[in-house]
């Protein structure tokens, strides 16, 4: 089995259950740090001429993360795709165990089941929260309805309140959304890397938890620690 990623979450899902499966991957595909193989470009903009060079027996991609007119590109020149659709915790367990049975796994890894285990034992939190959810800047986008990050947020006791938006990613001038009043606002380091000198200066009023991007977005082994450490950053924002 040959596979090519364009997803980073994916890759590293593979990478660590089948090692020498992958053929390439995106470059934005960081996990596992030491992985080595054909880069091909963004998931946005990949260069098909080096993924069919590679001559993958399939392709793994997402509904969300790529382009529609890339995946039929692909298909159009013999290429096997496989797309997935996660906009929730359950649905990334399985789309997962999918992914990774195409790929040759005689079953679920490990980490699979540990990361099931961790979300299903999570506590009901003492008090649900409100928070506006940006992830991107310059404009100001945030999380909107349908969305896996909105998902794992609200499995933590947290409620953003653009959950109900026409739009799954809308952009929402920054009064509106300090407008909104919620109990603290979520800042993810990726996709847009907000730190705390890029994002709290925003929302002087509201309590801001800086959180690690790869656990609030990322369906992959991360999340088998993601409850605890998102769970720590949230907490630690408090007015």
């Amino acid at each position: 089995m040959k596979a090519v990623s364009l997803v980073p979450s994916l890759t590293e899902a593979v990478a660590v259950t089948l090692p020498g499966v992958l053929a390439g991957a995106t470059d934005w595909c960081t996990h596992p740090a030491d992985l080595d193989v054909t880069r091909i470009g963004g998931t946005k903009n990949p260069k098909l001429d080096r993924i069919l060079a590679l001559a993958p027996d399939l392709v793994i991609a997402n509904e969300e993360e790529n382009r529609a007119a890339d995946l039929d590109a692909l298909r159009a020149a013999g290429c096997e795709v496989l797309v997935t659709e996660v906009r929730s915790v359950p649905q990334a367990f399985a789309e997962l165990a999918r992914v990774l049975a195409a790929c040759g796994a005689p079953g679920r890894p490990r980490w699979l089941a540990q990361a099931e285990a961790a979300w299903a034992a999570l506590p009901e939190p003492p008090a649900r929260r409100t928070a506006v959810v940006p992830v991107w800047r310059r404009p100001w986008m945030v999380l909107g309805r349908d969305t896996f990050a909105g998902d794992v947020l609200a499995r933590l006791g947290i409620d953003h309140v653009h959950a109900g938006h026409l739009e799954r990613y809308p952009r929402v001038p920054l009064d509106e959304l300090r407008a909104a009043a919620p109990d603290l606002v979520v800042l993810p380091d990726e996709p847009y890397r907000f730190t705390a000198e890029d994002g709290p200066e925003a929302f002087p009023a509201l309590p801001c938890a800086l959180v690690s991007g790869r656990h609030l977005t990322w369906y992959g082994p991360s999340l088998a620690e993601a409850p605890r450490v998102l769970g720590e950053a949230l907490r630690a924002a408090r007015r």
